[in-house]
């Protein structure tokens, strides 16, 4: 029995969206958005100072990325973002297509800029400022006029200098379109839309990425919402976007899956946590949950038992993450007793051998 039949009538408010646009406020009202996968990242050159992604395909200015590397054509992450690692000297090209499908000519400026991940988030530099990766990278073409329902295909280089240090770096390829103030006076509305960039630059094997879940708690928020959290780290020398869902069972009885709160990204050795709210109210438990994450193509599953708490957050958990706890333990084990074993029959049927000589005429 599904616990969605067993407490229908006890939905509550629905999965909390991640923020995919982040305003800015100041002498230029401006609104950032970025793309998530499988998703068209679309803004509104005439709202004020707003953008989004659009699952929709609402009237907007979008951009998508069309390249990516062949061997990465099972990797989510590389078929949104231009995700690779490149020695130094080496030069690469990729394809974004920047749409119009607003009823409006657009011109739509192209350029790239900064980014870094703080605080558990890719984050954008304001305006055009510039880091390392950024002045690595230049576009075939700087602007763009679109008509009404165009499409335009731009082209972005990727130049590592033979001297570049080895690391990882982030960026972003702008689409941006800015609507002037209204005569009299007001703020002029910049809105811009882009594809993420996360370079490692290095010799020939790229750094591997990887996570730990290391526990798991059950927390309730103030609204009464129940939501289970996992600590993750990032073991690997790549960042890591992750996402995933969260199942609980108890007997018979199975609550969700219930989809993580995307926008958690972690740098090579960072660590934070990464929270998976229930859309439905169930009982405080105790529940088994298996908490499943993703980042591309690693992917980790851990597992816990759980109590709701009344307010506030349980006492973490140790996670056991893919078995691995449990098959280390039994590998160690059998290293051990199996060998022992083997020996105390060797002995065993050797003694036997040796009595039967003895008691030979």
């Amino acid at each position: 029995m599904r616990i969605h039949d067993l407490l229908r009538g006890l939905l509550v408010a629905g999965a909390i969206a991640s923020a995919t646009a982040m305003p800015h406020t100041g002498a230029i009202a401006s609104a950032t958005a970025t793309l998530h996968a499988d998703a068209t990242a679309t803004l509104h050159p005439g709202a004020a100072a707003a953008a989004t992604v659009d699952h929709t395909r609402e009237n907007g200015i979008g951009i998508r990325l069309v390249d990516a590397p062949l061997q990465a054509r099972a990797d989510s992450r590389a078929r949104s973002y231009i995700v690779d690692h490149l020695k130094p000297g080496t030069v690469i090209h990729r394809r974004v297509e920047v749409s119009n499908t607003t009823d409006s000519p657009w011109v739509v400026s192209l350029y790239p800029a900064a980014a870094e991940i703080r605080e558990r988030a890719f984050r954008f530099a304001p305006g055009r400022t510039p880091n390392d990766l950024s002045t690595w990278i230049s576009t075939n073409r700087r602007e763009i006029l679109l008509a009404p329902g165009a499409r335009s295909m731009v082209t972005a280089t990727v130049d590592v200098p033979k001297g570049a240090a080895p690391g990882e770096r982030y960026a972003m390829i702008w689409a941006e379109v800015a609507k002037d103030p209204p005569p009299g006076g007001g703020l002029r509305q910049v809105n811009r839309v882009g594809v993420r960039v996360y370079l490692s630059v290095g010799g020939d094997n790229p750094p591997a990425a990887d996570f730990t879940i290391d526990t798991l708690t059950a927390q309730r928020a103030p609204d009464g919402q129940q939501i289970v959290s996992a600590q993750v780290r990032n073991t690997g020398g790549r960042a890591l976007d992750l996402s995933g869902e969260v199942t609980l069972t108890n007997g018979s009885l199975t609550a969700g899956p219930y989809q993580v709160r995307t926008g958690t990204t972690l740098a090579p050795g960072d660590a934070g946590p990464v929270i998976a709210p229930l859309t439905e109210r169930v009982p405080d438990g105790p529940w088994h949950v298996r908490f499943h994450l993703e980042s591309g193509l690693v992917r980790h599953t851990a597992e816990a038992d759980i109590h709701f708490p009344v307010a506030g957050a349980a006492r973490m958990a140790a996670a056991t993450m893919d078995g691995g706890g449990s098959l280390v333990a039994a590998l160690v084990t059998a290293g051990i007793v199996l060998p022992a074993l083997a020996a105390a029959s060797f002995l065993l049927i050797r003694g036997r051998r040796r009595a039967r000589h003895d008691a030979a005429p």
